[in-house]
């Protein structure tokens, strides 16, 4: 795998700090410049409120100030980057988190997508009404599992995650994604083996999954459904497919040196946030696989 990049990383530091969230600025700073974590934390608080949960877009397609469980999946997503639930400075933040989703969980143990008191706030289309869709479910119990928490919520939602993948139905789009997350996380490896290759139908030959309801040709492709070189989602893949991932990714900064997504763009404030949080998430990748 080639090691070599052509990506201008001056740009997409610039990108961040000309268009980025203050968040993101200081999770480059942490990740990239060894600048301290308690920036990172401090800059995430804001979004916190008083139930233990995590709103105020946060997640930038729901922009509630109430906390929503996209928000909470968001910020165990900072969190895990920043240590596990040993860590002093993380731990009452998770642990919180953790609380707060098991007070809106559903008896079954997944928590819902929308909550009713995101209504009348704007978000996206997915994320304006209501859901007890529980695909986040997956992706919260993987940050959970790489923070290395013990808690109730996380058997209870464990449990779901295991009984929806080894079920019979087929599913697709971001659920495949979420579970793939979920099943690289959870420390079970003979039966992750067998139920990331339960997933394998959904994959079409190119090793990308289509999104039904999603803009024209969207679709969901193998660094955002494996994150990690060695992860047993790694399977799903060749090493040629990976390889080729990563020089479109490189090929795909843009002349302002950020990233764009391939989802809708529905307000100007989602658009840059969020291109904000794919930059920071590209370098992530490039320098994971060695191409920084």
């Amino acid at each position: 795998m080639s090691t070599t990049t052509s990506i201008n990383i001056e740009a997409a530091r610039r990108f961040i700090y000309d268009d980025a969230r203050l968040l993101e600025r200081h999770r480059l700073a942490a990740l990239f410049d060894d600048a301290p974590s308690k920036r990172v934390l401090d800059a995430l608080r804001p979004y916190r409120n008083d139930d233990g949960g995590w709103g105020h877009a946060l997640e930038p397609d729901q922009r509630a100030p109430s906390s929503q469980v996209s928000a909470a999946l968001s910020a165990l997503e900072v969190l895990a980057e920043l240590g596990t639930a040993a860590d002093p400075a993380v731990t009452p933040l998770v642990t919180e988190t953790a609380d707060w989703l098991a007070s809106v969980a559903l008896p079954d143990g997944r928590v819902p997508h929308v909550l009713a008191s995101g209504a009348g706030y704007p978000a996206a289309p997915w994320m304006s009404e209501p859901s007890d869709d529980g695909l986040l479910t997956f992706a919260i119990a993987a940050h959970l599992w790489e923070l290395g928490v013990n808690h109730p919520f996380l058997d209870a939602a464990t449990a779901w995650c295991w009984g929806q993948v080894g079920g019979e139905d087929p599913v697709g789009g971001y659920t495949v994604m979420f579970a793939l997350a979920f099943l690289d996380a959870v420390p079970e490896p003979d039966r992750v083996a067998a139920a990331v290759e339960r997933l394998r139908p959904a994959l079409h030959e190119d090793g990308t999954i289509p999104v039904g309801g999603g803009i024209d040709d969207e679709r969901l492709r193998p660094l955002q459904l494996s994150t990690s070189p060695g992860a047993p989602s790694r399977a799903l893949f060749s090493d040629a497919q990976i390889s080729a991932e990563l020089d479109r990714l490189e090929r795909e900064q843009l002349d302002d040196g950020g990233w764009d997504f391939d989802f809708l763009h529905w307000s100007p404030g989602q658009t840059v946030e969020w291109r904000g949080i794919v930059t920071l998430g590209a370098l992530q990748t490039l320098r994971l696989h060695g191409r920084l």
